[in-house]
C-alpha cells in the first residue's frame, strides 16, 4: 500500500482553541511579570542617580538632558508604553517625569474596501488594538500628489510596543504576500472579473474574503518609539522645559525658547591602566586593574592598586596647558577589589550626569565590567551599567550617558591613522601629551609610580577637556533638532541623522513617511545570472573640480570681472559684518578701516584687470564622502523621487520646458555571478539539505529555510 501525502496538517479549530486557553496563559503572564520587573530595576538604577518619577501636581522648569523609552502601570493595573524624561533644573536637582504615548503604524486598504478592513481588524485583534482611526496623508507616491490629492491611510493605535509587535508581524507577511500578487498580472484578472461579476456577486465576495488581502502597504512601521514621541510631541534633548505634572494624567509640556543658558552636567571621564603579559593584549580574566584617573567638573582623582604600585602615590598637578588645569587627589588602595570597589561609591557620591571615556565601549568598561565579576561585584547593580546588545554591544545606564569620545572617527575628518587619543589631543587641544610604552608599564609601577601616575592621569585630562571643547556643545546642539537620546546622536550615522530630521519635517507637514529601500535579493538577469551588486553610471552632479593637487604647482584661474565687481561694491558691508558681528568687536574701536578697505579693493582690482592668472593655489580640503547625503538629498537622487513619463503625465504642474524634471545620463551596471539558471537551482537544492552552525553557541543546528533571508 502506497501512503500518500495529504498535505499540510490543519488542526481541529476546537482542539487549537483549547490548546490557546491552555497555554497562553502561562508564557503571557511570565511575560508581563517579566516587564514588570525590567521596570521596577530600572526605577531602582535612576533612583539611585536621583531622579524620581514626579507624580504630584506642579509646575517645574527643566532642561532636558536624556529619555528613554518606558513601561508604566496605568489605573488599570495595564502595562503601558511611556517615556521616561530626565531633567535637570536651575538649582541642579533632578527629576524624571513619565509621558504614556500609543505607539501607532499606518495602512492602506483597498479603496471600496476600508470600512470592511477595519471593521475584520477589530474583530482579529480585539483587544490587541487600543484605537483605529481613518486619517489623510501627503503621499509622494501618489500620482499628481502636489494638487492637493491626499491618501487615506487608517491608523492603528495600541496600548503597548508588546502588542503592536504582535500585530505589525502578521499584517507584515500579509501585506509582502500581497504585493507579490499585485506585481503579477493581477490588474487584468481584476478587470476581467468586474467586467464579468455583477454587483450583488462583488458585494458578496467582499463578505466573503480574507480582508488581509485588502491590505496594500504599511507605513512608519519601523520608526523607534523613543523617535516617533519625539516628532510627534516635538519633544527634543538640549532644550528647557516647563512640565506641568498632573497626577495620574498626562504631563504638559511647554518648550522654554526664553532660557538660553546651558545648565552645567556632571561630567565624569575616566581611563584605566591594566596590567599585562609582554606582547600581549590585557586579558581581564587574568590581568589587573593597576589605576583608575578620573576628572569630574575640571577635578582630577586617582585611585592606586597598591598590590602593583610599589609606594603610596602623593597628591599632585597635571596641568599640560594653562587652560587644560589638573590638580590631581591620590586614593591609595591596598588591591584591585578595594580599587573598583572605591571608584564605584564615588560615582554613587557624586551621582554624574555623563560619562566621558575613549573607546570605552570596546575597553575600559568590558575591562572593568569584567574584573568586577572576577571580584564578586555587578556592575550593572552597582551603577547601572551595562552592554546593550541591540546597540551593538556599546555600555549605557539609563540615567545617565556614556559619551564615547571615539566619535572623533565619525566627525573630526582625521585620517584613520592619528584617530588614538594622543594624536587627537595634539592635533585637537594643541598640546603633546605623555607617552610611554606599553611594555614598560609594570617595571615602572614597580620603579617609577610617580612617571606612570602621570601618564595615566593624562589621558583622563585629554578626554575630560576634548569633550568638554567639541564634543558636548556639538552633541546638545544636535539634540535640539534631531528626534534622539543624545548617546545616539553620538553614534549613529550621518545618513541615519539627516533621515530623523527629514522625518521631523515630513510629520509637520504632514506627510506620510515613504519606506526604507529594501534590496531585492537573489535578483536574476534576463539570462539567469544571479546579480551580485547593480549600480549606475552616470548621473554625475556638478561639483568643484576634484583631483590630487599640490599647493607650491601653479594653476591656470579665470576670473570672472562681474563676480569681482559685486564683491567690490559690498567690501564695506562685508567687514562690517565681519567685525561687529563674527568678532564682536564695535566698530568704533576700529582705527584704519577705510585703509584696510581699500587695500581690499586695490587687490580686487588688481584680479579684474588682470582675469587670466597662472598662481599657486590655496587647497581646501572637501570631504566628498560626508557630502554624499547632502548631494543625494539637494539633488533628489532618492528612489522615491525618481520619476517616469507615466507619472509626469498625470501631474498639474507637467507643462513643456518644465524645470523639474532632470534628465540624467545614466547606464545601469551589474556584478553577477558566472553561474548558470540551472547551477543556481542546483545549489540552492543542495543547501536545503544541509543543517548550519546555531545562531547562538551551544543551540541547535538550523536547516536553510530556518536561516534569514540574508543568510540565505
Amino acid at each position: 500500500m502506497v501512503l500518500q501525502n495529504t498535505g499540510k496538517y490543519r488542526a481541529d479549530r476546537e482542539e487549537s482553541n483549547r490548546k490557546d486557553a491552555g497555554s497562553s496563559n502561562g508564557p503571557r503572564e511570565e511575560s508581563s511579570e517579566s516587564r514588570i520587573r525590567v521596570a521596577l530595576e530600572n526605577d531602582r538604577i535612576d533612583s539611585k542617580y536621583g531622579f524620581d518619577r514626579v507624580r504630584d501636581v506642579k509646575e517645574r522648569t527643566g532642561y532636558l538632558i536624556n529619555m528613554h523609552t518606558a513601561e508604566i502601570l496605568d489605573e488599570d493595573k495595564r502595562l503601558v508604553a511611556a517615556m521616561d524624561y530626565y531633567f535637570i533644573e536651575m538649582d541642579g536637582s533632578r527629576f524624571k517625569i513619565s509621558l504614556t504615548f500609543q505607539p501607532y503604524f499606518l495602512i492602506l486598504a483597498r479603496k471600496e474596501c476600508e470600512q470592511e478592513v477595519i471593521q475584520f481588524l477589530s474583530k482579529r485583534f480585539a483587544g490587541t488594538i487600543h484605537k483605529i482611526t481613518v486619517i489623510e496623508k501627503e503621499d509622494l507616491d501618489l500620482l499628481n500628489h502636489l494638487s492637493g490629492l491626499k491618501q487615506r491611510y487608517i491608523k492603528l493605535s495600541f496600548m503597548s510596543q508588546n502588542e503592536m509587535m504582535k500585530v505589525r508581524k502578521e499584517i507584515l507577511t500579509a501585506v509582502n504576500k500581497n504585493k507579490e500578487r499585485e506585481k503579477k498580472d493581477q490588474i487584468y484578472a481584476e478587470m476581467l472579473a468586474n467586467a464579468l461579476t455583477s454587483a450583488a456577486a462583488i458585494e458578496h465576495s467582499k463578505k466573503t474574503t480574507d480582508h488581509m488581502e485588502n491590505i496594500l502597504d504599511i507605513r512608519e512601521h519601523d520608526v523607534p518609539y523613543h523617535v516617533r514621541v519625539s516628532i510627534d510631541m516635538q519633544i527634543f534633548c538640549g532644550t528647557w522645559y516647563t512640565v506641568k505634572s498632573r497626577g495620574t494624567e498626562t504631563p504638559v509640556f511647554t518648550k522654554r525658547d526664553d532660557i538660553i543658558e546651558r545648565p552645567d552636567p556632571i561630567v565624569l571621564a575616566f581611563d584605566i591602566e591594566t596590567t599585562k603579559l609582554p606582547l600581549k593584549f590585557p586579558d581581564s580574566q587574568t590581568d589587573q586593574i593597576m589605576m583608575i584617573s578620573y576628572m569630574i567638573d575640571g577635578q582630577g582623582y586617582l585611585i592606586t592598586n597598591r598590590e602593583i604600585i610599589s609606594v603610596d602615590v602623593e597628591d599632585f598637578e597635571y596641568t599640560p596647558k594653562p587652560e587644560f588645569e589638573g590638580q590631581f587627589i591620590v586614593f591609595n588602595e591596598e588591591n584591585e577589589l578595594a580599587l573598583i570597589q572605591k571608584f564605584f561609591d564615588h560615582i554613587m557620591d557624586v551621582k554624574p550626569h555623563i560619562f566621558v571615556t575613549y573607546n570605552g565601549d570596546f575597553f575600559d568598561w568590558p575591562f572593568v565590567e569584567a574584573r568586577a565579576a572576577v571580584l564578586g561585584l555587578d556592575m550593572k547593580q552597582e551603577i547601572g551599567f551595562s552592554k546593550i546588545a541591540a546597540r551593538d554591544g556599546t555600555y549605557a545606564c539609563r540615567p545617565a550617558m556614556h559619551m564615547d569620545c571615539f566619535w572623533v572617527k565619525r566627525d573630526s575628518y582625521l585620517p584613520v591613522g592619528s584617530q588614538g587619543l594622543k594624536a587627537v589631543a595634539k592635533a585637537k587641544l594643541r598640546y603633546d601629551p605623555v607617552e610611554l610604552d606599553p611594555e614598560e608599564m609594570c617595571r615602572m609601577a614597580a620603579e617609577q609610580p610617580q612617571v606612570l601616575s602621570n601618564y595615566s592621569v593624562s589621558d583622563a585630562v585629554a578626554t575630560y577637556y576634548l569633550y568638554m571643547k567639541y564634543v558636548h556643545p556639538f552633541i546638545f546642539a544636535l539634540c535640539t533638532i534631531i528626534p534622539l537620546e543624545p548617546d545616539e546622536v553620538l553614534r549613529k550615522g550621518s545618513g541615519t541623522l539627516c533621515e530623523s530630521l527629514l522625518m521631523v519635517q515630513a510629520f509637520h507637514a504632514n506627510i506620510v513617511f515613504p519606506n526604507k529601500q529594501v534590496e531585492e535579493l537573489n535578483k536574476l538577469t534576463s539570462d539567469g545570472h544571479v546579480l551580485e551588486t547593480e549600480t549606475y553610471v552616470g548621473g554625475h552632479v556638478e561639483a568643484l573640480e576634484s583631483g590630487v593637487f599640490r599647493a607650491d604647482i601653479k594653476c591656470k584661474f579665470k576670473i570672472v570681472p562681474s563676480a569681482v565687481d559685486k564683491l567690490m561694491e559690498t567690501t564695506e558691508k562685508t567687514m562690517k559684518h565681519a567685525i561687529e558681528v563674527e568678532e564682536g568687536i564695535p566698530l568704533d574701536l576700529v582705527t584704519n578701516f577705510d585703509e584696510v578697505c581699500a587695500e581690499i579693493k586695490a587687490k580686487l582690482q588688481h584680479m579684474k584687470d588682470h582675469p587670466r592668472r597662472d598662481e599657486n593655489p590655496l587647497i581646501y580640503h572637501l570631504d566628498v564622502g560626508a557630502m554624499y547625503p547632502n548631494i543625494i538629498l539637494t539633488n533628489r537622487l532618492q528612489p522615491s523621487a525618481m520619476v517616469n513619463t507615466g507619472i509626469c503625465a498625470v501631474c498639474d504642474y507637467n507643462r513643456p520646458g518644465a524645470d523639474c524634471q532632470r534628465h540624467m545620463e545614466w547606464m545601469w551596471r551589474g556584478d553577477y555571478l558566472p553561474a548558470t539558471r540551472s547551477e543556481y537551482q542546483r545549489i540552492q537544492q543542495q543547501l536545503e539539505t544541509e543543517k548550519f552552525p546555531p545562531l547562538h553557541p551551544g543551540g541547535p543546528t538550523r536547516a536553510f529555510h530556518a536561516l534569514p533571508k540574508e543568510d540565505q
